[in-house]
């Protein structure tokens, strides 16, 4: 009789499950058409059994802060069942499409969708190799975000590998799973025929998918890959994947990057690798973003995730995620080796000319560029530097201050590697959540005993601040060799197109600003005298001219002549260095020697 019971339960329990089995979702991606630039996506929704299904494709994607629209790029939209009979759909909003689907237990949505721009975080498509960024190629069920998916890869006979970090299923070649959509969106997938090769460093498996060609050195961009790797994982003290893909799109001139949960996708110029310069600058946005891998994918301001894909996200943390990342990447390559000490220090300087010769560092807190990025930072124009600041450069400068506070307050015993790795610690892996700004300068304080009011208020003001508070504690210096000069500033960009001279820019509170110069307007003669294409000319008249001259300069604009009276006002720009303290302190240079890795 028990035996009996057992059996009816199973059976029972079979019929349950069958009857109510759970919702299943199925891409497939195929290219008929790659050289018109079109991927063709099946989407099959099983088991939801609802009167309509509505499926959306997200605005943007996840580390770029700006709404892309994505959806402007799908066409042929239309859905059948699992017969093969169409189904109404009805668009109900710019990104989501409204299935009539009657309850039927299969719901197959096919679409096109179109990707031709070279960017990092954007779909390209021709016959080489399709880079599919997810975000701009997947749709998912409205309310189903955490709802798991796979992906079936269907390459262009011409193809031969696919690169990403979603994990394959096995027993289904070119399938591949994800838990959730957000894991979805967060796997960029390349499919051509890219040189593949890996390494192994903090017991993680690479990929390195280089595309496009290139003069790279494969070993030496594993061991150097390694030596990244392993001294970024040091910080944190885990490294919490088992794989890591890098993908490198390699053109005539390229750069950028774009971070993932496990992988990357970067910009590199084909032919650079054998300059040290350039290939230096690789190796940044190497440091750059794999360091993201921790710091904004797992460790993260509350804001950012679980993720609104249908609108902006908005947070004041981007100065501590991008500008302490922007911090970390060059001095991993110094602790790596590849920077010594004064082009390490340069690098910093070079933020500092960066944000002090910037009109709108003295308009707009780093905090609120942060906020602002889904309407300033990715859309730029002609006044964006006068109107506001990096929160990369201006991120990393107080990040610098924070690391060297903590250095001087706890004798060297102590530094921002600390923080992130407690902080990681205590919000992505402890509390499973993102951070509060004011939880993350709570926990700064707490882990050192330091407190660091001053520069999370310098981070939501445009008050200067004292860089050499902060560099004179560990032994250096920043000086700005135009300091005491008096030279005259006309106060505009320009360029020469067409064998005219065109006004790119123009700074904030210059004689050029002041006088009324425009962007675009074309400058024909100053002070009566013709300009020449090369601006010989104009070079001649400002090296003769002096603080408070005026000079007459004729402009083309909108096709008419005019004249303008411009006021010579004085060169504020800085130029800035960063050097040894002169009569350092042992404990000044002890503190240096830390901060740099020179011990």
């Amino acid at each position: 009789m028990k035996q009996l019971c057992t059996k009816l339960c199973l059976l029972m329990t079979t019929v349950i499950t069958s009857t109510f089995a759970a919702p299943r979702i199925h891409f497939e991606v195929s290219f008929s058409e790659p050289q018109a630039h079109y991927a063709e996506i099946k989407m099959e929704i099983s088991d939801i059994r609802k009167d309509y299904v509505d499926v959306k494709m997200p605005v943007w994607t996840p580390g770029s802060y700006l709404v892309r629209e994505y959806s402007k790029n799908v066409e042929s939209f239309e859905a059948c069942d699992e017969n093969g009979a169409q189904l109404p759909v009805t668009k109900i909003n710019k990104n989501t499409w409204r299935i009539s689907s009657d309850k039927r237990s299969q719901v197959v949505v096919n679409y096109r969708v179109y990707g031709f721009e070279v960017s990092v975080r954007t779909n390209f498509i021709d016959d080489a190799h399709a880079f599919l960024s997810p975000a701009a190629t997947f749709m998912y069920v409205d309310g189903m975000i955490n709802h798991p998916v796979d992906v079936t890869i269907i390459p262009h006979p011409s193809w031969s590998k696919i690169s990403t970090g979603l994990e394959p299923v096995s027993g289904r070649p070119n399938t591949y799973h994800a838990a959730d959509f957000d894991i979805l969106f967060d796997s960029p997938i390349e499919i051509g025929n890219q040189d593949v090769f890996t390494f192994e460093a903090a017991g993680v498996l690479h990929e390195i998918a280089m595309v496009g060609g290139g003069n790279y050195d494969r070993e030496r961009l594993k061991k150097d890959g390694a030596k990244i790797v392993e001294e970024a994982t040091r910080i944190f003290g885990v490294n919490p994947n088992k794989r890591y893909v890098f993908i490198v799109h390699n053109y005539q001139s390229g750069g950028g990057g774009l971070e993932h949960l496990n992988s990357t996708v970067l910009g590199a110029s084909r032919n650079g690798y054998q300059n040290e310069r350039s290939y230096l600058s690789f190796l940044g946005l190497v440091a750059h973003e794999y360091f993201h891998l921790w710091h904004v994918k797992r460790l993260r301001p509350i804001e950012l995730g679980p993720f609104n894909y249908d609108a902006e996200n908005y947070t004041t943390a981007l100065w501590i995620m991008e500008g302490f990342t922007a911090y970390f990447d060059n001095l991993l390559l110094r602790r790596c080796g590849f920077l010594n000490e004064s082009s390490y220090l340069q690098a910093l300087a070079n933020d500092v000319n960066t944000v002090e010769n910037r009109a709108g560092n003295r308009l707009q807190p780093v905090a609120l560029a942060s906020f602002d990025a889904w309407i300033k930072y990715y859309r730029p124009d002609e006044n964006s530097a006068n109107t506001s600041v990096s929160y990369y450069n201006k991120g990393a400068l107080l990040a610098m201050m924070l690391d060297l506070k903590i250095l001087a307050a706890t004798q060297g015993q102590q530094r921002l590697d600390d923080v992130l790795k407690a902080a990681y610690e205590e919000f992505y892996v402890k509390k499973k959540r993102g951070f509060e700004e004011h939880e993350f300068q709570a926990l700064i304080e707490r882990v050192t005993g330091v407190s660091v009011d001053e520069l999370f208020h310098a981070a939501h003001t445009v008050e200067p601040l004292d860089y050499n508070h902060y560099l004179n504690a560990v032994g250096y210096e920043l000086v700005d060799y135009n300091k005491g000069r008096e030279l005259p500033e006309l106060g505009m960009t320009t360029t020469a197109s067409d064998g005219r001279i065109i006004v790119t820019g123009v700074s904030r509170g210059t004689g050029a600003w002041n006088g009324g110069i425009n962007v675009r307007d074309e400058l024909i003669a100053i002070n009566g005298e013709r300009l020449d294409v090369n601006g010989r000319e104009l070079n001649r008249v400002m090296q003769t001219a002096a603080i408070g001259d005026t000079l007459n300069i004729m402009v083309a604009r909108d096709g008419k002549i005019r004249e303008l009276n411009v006021v010579l006002g004085r060169d504020t720009k800085g130029a800035f260095s960063i050097v040894p303290l002169q009569n350092a302190t042992p404990e000044q240079a002890r503190l240096g020697k830390i901060w740099l890795s020179l011990e």
